[in-house]
């Protein structure tokens, strides 16, 4: 019995060194490049505050939103129309309009993104704050190294799901290896503490094992989410999961009926509409019509920052007329959670704490394959010497 334990150990060891030596320059790169994102958001605004913020006049009322839309429009090129606006609650926040077109043959990343940039404007004085270039942008850039390798989404989203994928199985090996023979006080001590003042190689070991148990289950919810995003056959399976059900969500087929006398302003119509039916939401996230049936789209967002638990309204184009809502407690389980896979995957859903939990997961995890590296290395030029 002993012996087949060894043997099983064995192999998962080797399994758990050739796949680590395949996927880990790919785990490093996105895991650091996870860091680097978790606080893009906090950093951006900190740095181009003047951008982002405005000082609200005594009256605040807002300039129509058409009107705001005809000016981001003039800024931008005429063939760049404007696909989703953001505003806010807070009366201190300048609104942003943003154009993006991308191009599914191309390799690359600058290739894939023609364009997309966005217009910040004070919403009571129309005066534009600042122009973002989200497509040369650094936290963007840092995105896209972290969701495809800087390649179209099509080749490089692969690597990185599959190299997820085999770090998923790297952490349930690692589990399997560093589970102590026997619960004595000596193992429990080499198992669960770094013993700083050894060598550098105990150092280095016990920097691959011991962070990497405290961090497994965490790491493996951060890797999970992220191979939602990847595969679609994952996102699938966590959707039956959740919601106990192998039918996808029914999709209400809205469009927008085209009238010989249009409303004057069918835009602002939707956009004060939405503001009556969704007083919670701190932020709406707007895409205007486009086609001759398209319908104007509002996303109610209750929290300052986080993409789930969204209800959601369709507008007519013509006559600016409410035509469909979908409120977040109407969705099942299954399209709930894949709603907060995002959130989950950068903390945000636990705010600024669960964002901080996320940097350290993710930074502990470029350190694995590092780590993990040098014990092979130094095992490689030792074994000369010992034969």
């Amino acid at each position: 019995m002993r012996t087949k334990r060894r043997w099983i150990k064995y192999w998962i060891g080797q399994l758990h060194l050739w796949l680590g030596l395949a996927s880990g320059i790919v785990v490093v790169i996105v895991s650091i490049t996870g860091c680097l994102f978790v606080f893009q958001k906090e950093i951006t605004e900190a740095l181009f505050s003047e951008r982002y913020f405005v000082t609200p006049p005594a009256e605040r009322q807002t300039l129509p939103l058409s009107l705001l839309l005809e000016k981001a429009q003039r800024t931008l090129r005429a063939d760049r129309p404007v696909d989703n606006i953001v505003t806010y609650r807070s009366p201190d926040r300048a609104w942003e309009f943003m154009t993006y077109k991308s191009n599914d043959t191309a390799l690359t990343y600058f290739g894939a993104v023609e364009y997309y940039q966005s217009v910040l404007i004070n919403p009571y004085t129309g005066v534009i704050t600042g122009i973002r270039d989200y497509k040369h942008d650094f936290f963007s850039i840092i995105k896209y190294v972290h969701w495809s390798l800087l390649l179209n989404s099509s080749y490089g989203q692969p690597i990185v799901g599959w190299s997820t994928f085999i770090f998923v199985l790297l952490l349930l090996s690692g589990l399997v290896l560093w589970w102590p023979k026997k619960w004595t006080k000596a193992l429990r001590d080499r198992s669960f503490t770094i013993k700083w003042k050894a060598s550098f190689k105990r150092v280095n070991y016990d920097l691959h094992n011991v962070p990497g148990f405290y961090i497994l289950l965490p790491a493996l919810v951060i890797a999970m989410t992220g191979m939602v995003f990847a595969f679609g056959w994952f996102q699938a399976a966590v959707y039956v999961v959740a919601a106990g059900t192998t039918s996808p969500p029914v999709q209400a087929v809205v469009r927008s009926i085209p009238l010989q006398d249009s409303a004057s302003h069918p835009l602002d119509m939707a956009y004060e509409a939405s503001l009556r039916q969704l007083p919670a939401a701190l932020r709406l996230n707007i895409s205007p019509a486009s086609g001759k049936e398209g319908t104007i789209g509002v996303w109610g967002y209750r929290r300052k920052e986080t993409f789930y638990g969204a209800d959601v309204l369709q507008f007519d184009r013509y006559s600016g007329k409410l035509l469909h809502r979908l409120n977040n407690g109407d969705k099942n389980r299954g399209q709930r959670l894949i709603e907060m896979n995002y959130d989950i995957h950068v903390g945000a859903i636990a705010g600024i704490t669960g964002k901080v939990i996320a940097f350290i997961i993710s930074l502990v995890c470029a350190s694995l394959p590092i780590t993990g590296f040098l014990i092979w290395w130094g095992k490689r030029r030792r074994a000369p010497r010992a034969a």
